[in-house]
């Protein structure tokens, strides 16, 4: 199969309205993919020329396709800094933002350029697409693909001044910064991967209504915005003794596969809760739920049972959001809303009758 009708297929399996599939279809991905991908966490970046039938795969496997790691640099472990969304979740962000004819669209995160050859079919002859990228040479890249398309491509962390009927950012934040939203006219629409945390978790996808309030459009993983990094934390409980043991109706792999822990992070804002791997039964490494809060930390092992330490039981914490999710019917993530304070420092959270939940920008 060749590259034009990979791309096909890769339209064909979206689950969105014909006018996106449409939009998608004007403009193959392989087009602005670079030559130079990173699929791997360690080594080496794969060239194109290397190995052509890896890099077709890694490009068309609906995923998100990793373009640049470390900002450019190199490193032991390749931490993405640039990517080639997931196209599933950029359709759904398109069609949150409900992108017309005529419309004027900001993008935050230039990438590859594709997201923004798309909005310009969308938007048409009398819409206008605006793209701000940080990179100068992620921005090069862009520039040189969206080549006689209308797009406007500005190098910085700023958006331009104007007028904006709809904003979509494709980095994460976990401040919503005003910049993205003075702009926006009364009836427009801010989607973007909003933080919960100030590092790492979970970035659920929002469309808020002139960037203050509404709803959440499904669950991602989004690079935080440059401009909002802070250095990476320690995994909670690093050279701790254990204080306290303890076991709990659900294991960390319920929490995994029932897709509780976005909406647990959400109506808990007192802790911060992570995933990572640790060796359990003879050794062999399994998925645990990591909490911290200041000096407190707990695991959740995958049979339920906890370890812990630090004045605070969390796991005691944990389980009460667990419970009231629970009695709630474990509203899905659409049932949550967001609304942003006017100083843009704190976020609130609820779903139906439970909440209010505050998430403060420390």
């Amino acid at each position: 199969m060749n590259l034009d009708d990979l791309h096909s297929s890769l339209v064909a399996r979206l689950d969105t309205s014909e006018t996106v599939r449409a939009a998608f279809a004007d403009h193959p991905r392989h087009r602005f993919v670079p030559d130079l991908v990173w699929p791997d966490i360690q080594g080496l970046p794969l060239i194109r020329s290397a190995d052509p039938e890896r890099w077709t795969s890694y490009v068309y496997d609906d995923d998100a396709v990793v373009t640049q790691a470390n900002d450019g640099g190199s490193g032991a472990i390749n931490h993405p800094s640039s990517s080639s969304s997931a196209p599933q979740v950029m359709a759904d962000m398109i069609a949150a933002a409900r992108i017309e004819p005529g419309m004027r669209v900001l993008e935050i995160g230039t990438g590859t350029g594709w997201n923004a050859a798309i909005l310009t079919s969308l938007v048409g002859p009398t819409g206008s697409v605006t793209s701000i990228e940080i990179d100068p040479k992620v921005a090069r890249h862009a520039r040189g693909r969206l080549s006689g398309s209308a797009v406007r491509i500005v190098e910085g962390a700023t958006p331009p001044e104007g007028v904006y009927d709809a904003v979509i950012a494709t980095c994460s934040a976990h401040r919503i910064p005003d910049e993205w939203t003075r702009h926006l006219t009364e009836e427009g629409r801010l989607v973007l991967p909003w933080a919960p945390y100030e590092a790492d978790g979970p970035t659920p996808i929002a469309v808020l209504a002139s960037g203050r309030s509404g709803g959440f459009v499904r669950d991602g993983s989004f690079m935080r915005d440059r401009g909002q990094r802070v250095p990476r934390q320690r995994f909670p409980g690093m050279d701790r003794e254990t204080e306290r043991e303890g076991n709990l109706p659900f294991g960390s792999r319920d929490l995994l596969d029932e897709d509780l822990l976005t909406r647990l992070v959400l109506a808990t804002p007192e802790i911060t809760i992570g995933m990572g791997l640790r060796p359990w039964t003879d050794g062999v490494p399994q998925p645990i739920i990591a909490l911290s809060a200041e000096d407190s930390w707990a695991y959740i092992w995958p049979d339920g049972s906890t370890t812990g330490g630090g004045p605070h039981d969390l796991t005691e914490e944990l389980s009460r959001s667990h419970d009231e999710l629970d009695g709630a019917g474990r509203p899905e993530l659409s049932e949550f809303t967001l609304e942003v304070s006017p100083d843009h420092r704190t976020h609130t959270v609820r779903s139906g009758p439970l909440g209010p939940w505050q998430h403060r920008v420390r």
